[in-house]
């Protein structure tokens, strides 16, 4: 597995691994098949592991706390706080005093184990609490050794920018995919202005533009995708023309959908390092194949120009799950 920096030094796999899937949102969860998930992955290159405090809440980081407690391996942890929400509820409240960010930390570093977490990301953006307030306790943070690196999530390029004048940010994480592209506007050149790597999330839409999902009725019990806007009854079948037009050049390139998406990711810069999520060892290893995969420029300008032509129909979340997003 190739490398890649994001910010000045955090070298990571250029494919890292969302952890997210293993715990909810997407059905049922199955821990021993996540944590031979996450074996595989180690053997494969990946060493960049994406969490969150809210995943679960807290059973991801247990989860990967227990894979550490038996395979000591030289893994970079990704995990974020800063959404605040009970077990079994999909309903948010934002938090991002530099009280609660110290707090949260140290609960996150016991669940995973480690002494020092390396990227951790401001999950969501409070708008009604100083980011600048937040990063300084972040960078006390850094300076006790606790974490290494700081990030922000689905930020704004104004935001992004006062951030990083209190201490350097290494990393933005957003969601970023051949039918989400709303960050190369302004956040993706800022980053690249200020010399911070970008981590897409949902690189695959959530699946969708794998060609996976035909109709709702395929989403099973507990899958939260059911209710976000994108996979509607009436926008799935809209949206659908995005999944065939990436099929069928996935045809010709002779891979699979989730591969040329994540050739397409991996091609737009040396500072994009994605994170498909994946709790099965298929697509694990379907995912990782992504790396070696190159495309031409022409290659990736018809992919863009063949998809950016057709409508996408729906937000990406509820009117719940898009608090703090562009903030």
């Amino acid at each position: 597995m190739k490398k890649r920096t994001l910010g000045t030094n955090l070298s990571v796999s250029a494919i890292g691994l969302g952890c997210m899937g293993m715990s909810e949102f997407y059905g049922p969860r199955d821990d021993s098949e996540s944590l031979r998930v996450l074996a595989r992955a180690v053997e494969l290159g990946v060493d960049f592991f994406d969490t969150a405090d809210m995943y679960g809440p807290h059973h991801n980081e247990e989860l990967i706390g227990r894979f550490f407690a038996h395979n000591r391996q030289p893994v970079r942890i990704a995990t974020k706080f800063g959404i605040v929400r009970n077990p079994g509820e999909y309903q948010r409240s934002l938090e991002n005093s530099a009280n609660y960010a110290r707090k949260a930390c140290e609960a996150s570093l016991r669940r995973l184990g480690v002494e020092q977490i390396d990227l951790y990301y401001v999950h969501r953006i409070n708008p009604e609490q100083p980011i600048e307030e937040t990063i300084d306790g972040l960078a006390r943070l850094v300076k006790a050794g606790k974490i290494a690196h700081v990030g922000l999530c689905e930020v704004s390029a104004e935001t992004l920018r006062r951030a990083h004048a209190v201490h350097p940010i290494t990393a933005v994480q957003t969601e970023y995919s051949l039918w989400t592209r709303d960050v190369e506007q302004e956040v993706l050149p800022s980053c690249r202005e200020l010399g911070i790597g970008f981590v897409p999330y949902s690189p695959l839409g959530r699946g969708f533009l794998t060609g996976r999902f035909q109709d709702t009725a395929e989403l099973g019990d507990g899958d939260f995708r059911s209710n976000l806007p994108r996979f509607a009854e009436g926008a799935i079948d809209t949206n659908r023309r995005i999944a065939d037009v990436i099929a069928e050049m996935a045809r010709q390139k002779g891979c699979s959908p989730a591969q040329l998406s994540l050739a397409w990711l991996l091609s737009k810069g040396p500072d994009i390092v994605p994170i498909p999520g994946t709790k099965q060892l298929r697509y694990l290893e379907e995912n990782v194949a992504a790396a070696q995969i190159s495309l031409s420029t022409e290659e990736q300008q018809l992919l863009e120009t063949a998809t950016a032509r057709l409508p996408v129909i729906g937000k990406r979340y509820t009117p719940e799950g898009m608090k703090g997003v562009n903030a």
